[in-house]
């Protein structure tokens, strides 16, 4: 410990010779406001503290980010950005092309990020070649998780295909259990309805419909099929699920109320902040089907004057990335690092499970950015998709009508 704080030390000493020593400051905004997130971005917080920073804290809850992009686009159009911003996927790129993202490529060289990140998430934090984000994690979208007793209770095993997960959900629902624990928001069902087409349709198929919007994967019978599944599930959800929060869905596989949640690993971060522990307490398993879905959080740094601030966002980027952090704040949060040389012994099963999909799912070609949490898409295709999604889910469509309302969608949204 005397080592590496000397380190952190002397790493904090140079950064400041380089801006004067200004005292660093980091006005900085995010969305993690639940038990398991607020507890891991305060790791951050005592770290930029520690390091003779102040930092200024300015979460947003609610919509997966959405309500904090509403409010940050209110600050960047009155010309007072905070100095970093919770952003990932093609959001940086839209920032960047506006002008208003910092180049903190000086920081990332000097660190040597390059040889840190997996190449396709290093190139997430990249604007033309710069440097203009720090990844913090690497979170898996395909999670199914369970309440070990009540599977126990009713005799069932984690479902590893779709059909079983029906029969299974089926069988709960007639002893009185609910079976799916759902928050009837719009990104919430984009997670499961993606989760849904990588299993149904594998990962070429999750591509080709997902991430090229291939009109004819959009249109085919698999996504009629997908729909269908869909429609099977919203059955297994129930009545009070309209608008709830993921963490009370969350809230309710801890206490035994209902059976799975479909959600990325940050559910994880719940279970673990209220003391349960995997393979006891609950289980993880991913979705059926073949493929890892990513969704990577990171700090994207955003053009300020003076060189207090200047200083906060190279510190905080320094931070973000250093081993230490990459190591604390995913065993708080549930994901895994985003840096590849961070050992994972004292990381859970869960996360040495994520770990090994995701290099043997690198390997296959079947590393997938998810759509539903902002990694595939730009805003404008991945909300269309969306609000067809939502609509079905929660209406008495049919699938086929669903499927031609995806498709006039996406080519509307071009």
């Amino acid at each position: 410990m005397k080592h590496t704080t000397f380190a952190a030390a002397s790493a904090v000493s140079l950064l400041l010779a380089g801006t004067a020593l200004a005292e660093p400051q980091a006005e900085v905004l995010h969305w993690w406001t639940s038990g398991g997130e607020a507890k891991s971005v305060a790791v951050l917080q005592q770290e930029f503290a520690d390091n003779g920073g102040t930092w200024t804290d300015m979460p947003v809850a609610g919509g997966g980010g959405d309500a904090a992009m509403t409010a940050l686009r209110a600050r960047v159009l009155s010309g007072n950005a905070p100095t970093a911003v919770q952003l990932k996927g093609p959001a940086i790129q839209e920032w960047y092309e506006e002008g208003v993202l910092a180049d903190i490529s000086g920081v990332a060289e000097a660190e040597g990020w390059g040889d840190l990140l997996p190449e396709a998430l290093a190139e997430h934090m990249k604007c033309e070649g710069t440097w203009c984000a720090a990844p913090v994690n690497v979170h898996r979208v395909d999670w199914i998780w369970a309440n070990a007793d009540v599977l126990e209770q009713n005799g069932i095993e984690m479902p590893t295909t779709w059909d079983e997960f029906n029969a299974a959900a089926e069988k709960l629902q007639a002893a009185g259990v609910i079976p799916l624990a759902h928050g009837g928001q719009s990104w919430q069902d984009a997670t499961v309805f993606e989760t849904v087409v990588l299993g149904l349709g594998g990962p070429e198929f999750f591509r080709s419909a997902l991430i090229d919007l291939d009109p004819e994967a959009l249109g085919s019978d698999t996504m009629v099929q997908v729909f269908d599944q869909m429609r099977t599930m919203r059955g297994f959800v129930d009545d009070n699920f309209s608008g709830r929060d993921w963490n009370l869905a969350t809230a309710m596989v801890m206490n035994g109320e209902a059976a799975f949640q479909i959600m990325g690993d940050w559910a994880k971060g719940e279970f673990i902040a209220a003391g349960k522990v995997p393979g006891e307490d609950f289980l993880c398993g991913s979705t059926p089907g073949d493929g890892f879905l990513y969704n990577v959080d990171s700090f994207a740094m955003f053009t300020v004057e003076g060189e207090d601030k200047v200083a906060g966002q190279e510190l905080l980027a320094k931070l973000i990335m250093g081993p230490n952090f990459q190591e604390v704040f995913n065993l708080n949060k549930g994901s895994i690092p985003a840096r590849t040389d961070v050992a994972l012994d004292d990381f859970d099963m869960c996360a040495q499970k994520s770990s090994e999909d995701m290099t043997a799912s690198a390997d296959s070609g079947a590393l997938l950015p998810s759509y539903a949490h902002g990694m595939a898409l730009r805003g404008a295709q991945a909300g269309a998709i969306t609000d067809v999604v939502t609509a079905h889910f929660n209406s008495d469509m049919s699938s086929e009508d669903a499927v031609k309302m995806l498709t006039d969608a996406v080519a509307n949204s071009m």
